[in-house]
């Protein structure tokens, strides 16, 4: 007569198991659920989750640009409590960002927006506080292979005269929490850098003046917000595997 195996056999050792993993987490603590559960697991010929890898800014080396990934960024910064003045920058000309190299020209635009959380977007200019741009402009510095660096890229210029003239303004500046919106400027060109560059910083520098209590002309103070906007630059002739590509 055939005498066929038990097949409740292998189910007997992973109860084993089980059981001796429970016994274990009860002995050691909360602190080890996590540990005893996986080796249960594995034991079981369960699959292990594998770690996924941070995609690099350039190919030949790590530069970290969230600029150069996204093909955009928002920076913001609060310059009174629960008042946001915002920076956007995004990619114009090439709108991928693998494409940009020391010797291609570089166009990007950018915003300057503020958001006074304490009211309603869509309530009066009089309920806000006001936030008037004075002035802006942009300085670099480069990252190159041969350990020098250099300051190709500067842009400096009153608001008021980028924007049309019916736009809100005064002796402080334009106006950025109007229904016409802040600043826009949407194309500045990075042209032809040092050829073993590989990544160039972009120093914003926006000078405002905020209003401390909304409709209140006396309580107006000065100050100058400072962001910066690292991206990375490929080589000449170089195939971009940094990342998707950017938006259209």
């Amino acid at each position: 007569m055939r005498i066929s195996a038990p097949r409740t056999r292998r189910p007997r050792r992973l109860l084993v198991v089980a059981v001796a993993g429970a016994l274990a987490v009860a002995m050691t603590g909360c602190a080890q659920v996590a540990d005893a559960f996986n080796q249960f697991q594995q034991s079981a010929g369960a699959p292990a989750a594998a770690a996924t890898p941070t995609p690099l800014a350039s190919p030949s080396m790590d530069f970290d640009s969230q600029f150069t990934y996204d093909g955009s960024v928002a920076l913001s910064t609060e310059v009174a409590d629960q008042l946001e003045v915002r920076l956007d920058v995004w990619a114009a000309d090439p709108k991928r960002t693998q494409e940009w190299t020391p010797t291609r020209a570089k166009t990007l635009g950018f915003a300057v927006n503020v958001h006074d959380h304490r009211v309603d977007e869509k309530a009066v200019l009089t309920d806000k506080r006001r936030v008037y741009l004075s002035s802006v402009s942009v300085t670099s510095q480069t990252a190159q292979t041969s350990g020098q660096v250099q300051s190709p890229f500067q842009f400096s210029a009153d608001p008021r005269t980028l924007v049309p003239t019916d736009t809100l303004r005064s002796d402080r500046g334009l106006l950025l929490n109007s229904f016409q919106g802040g600043l826009l400027v949407p194309e500045t060109t990075i042209s032809q850098l040092p050829g073993d560059t590989y990544g160039i910083t972009l120093e914003f520098a926006l000078t405002v003046w905020v209003e401390g209590n909304a409709n209140d002309e006396n309580s107006f103070s000065q100050q100058t917000v400072y962001q910066y906007l690292p991206v990375a630059i490929y080589p000449d002739g170089s195939a971009a595997v940094a990342g998707p590509p950017t938006q259209p």
